[in-house]
């Protein structure tokens, strides 16, 4: 398959301490790729790098938007790559309390911008359309009248989604999207993000590695800043160095 995004011999140093050294991954397009290891081996920096947030000391990243020229993401400022079509998501869910869900996603909308302006703003009906579709894909099409804070956490965490999937990304990469939530609500992300993959490729970076079984087309493991291993969820697991110094630690 085609690759939607290139990592190539990417590296990071803070004063003296590599935290990432030549890292290599070719994310295929319409998949879902995790990123797994310890805590410190470089995954969530590997993200800031992607999006921009982290400067790397060396190494270049490539995103190849569908039917266009790649872009040098390295050197682009984050809503640069933002518009471009590249969105991320962080761990702790980032959603207004007090409005409500559809107000929310009227927040996410391209070039939408003030919390007081979303409260008056009228929505054109193709905008209209594509927030319940939005919502529909990630089950809180029931929910859109709600205020956000009576959602429970996993749903403030299909919110967010459904924020990021309304600016029609290419590409979206997620924290540790299933953390904090229940068996049923990580099963039930795992099934969404089954059906987002089909309109935008998606990152996972994850520490739960039943719910890295349930969703990964491809896993990378990462270990103290190296690419340790990749392959399918199988191969990955099965491999003797990544069963030592990854799945042997407490079943992190």
């Amino acid at each position: 398959m085609a690759a939607v995004l290139k990592i190539e011999h990417i590296g990071v140093e803070f004063d003296g301490f590599h935290a990432l050294t030549d890292v290599s991954i070719s994310v295929e397009r319409n998949s879902i790729h995790c990123f797994i290891g310890p805590n410190g081996a470089g995954k969530t920096t590997l993200l800031d790098i992607i999006c921009a947030k982290t400067k790397p000391t060396g190494g270049i990243v490539t995103f190849y938007p569908l039917g266009k020229e790649a872009i040098t993401l390295t050197g682009m400022k984050e809503h640069r790559i933002v518009n471009a079509g590249v969105g991320r998501k962080f761990q702790v869910p980032s959603v207004f309390v007090n409005l409500s869900v559809y107000d929310n996603m009227v927040l996410s909308l391209k070039g939408h911008k003030g919390v007081l302006e979303s409260i008056f703003y009228r929505s054109t009906s193709a905008e209209r359309d594509a927030i319940d579709a939005a919502l529909t894909r990630v089950g809180l099409e029931t929910r859109k009248d709600d205020k956000a804070g009576t959602l429970a956490h996993g749903q403030k965490q299909w919110l967010e989604i459904a924020m990021q999937l309304l600016q029609g990304p290419e590409l979206i990469m997620l924290d540790e999207p299933a953390a904090g939530m229940g068996e049923a609500e990580t099963f039930k992300t795992g099934e969404i993000l089954a059906e987002v993959k089909s309109a935008c490729s998606v990152i996972v970076v994850e520490h739960d590695m039943a719910f890295v079984k349930q969703i990964a087309d491809r896993a990378t493991v990462l270990h103290e800043g190296k690419v340790l291993a990749e392959g399918s969820v199988d191969e990955v697991l099965s491999n003797e160095t990544v069963q030592a110094v990854y799945l042997g630690r407490g079943g992190e």
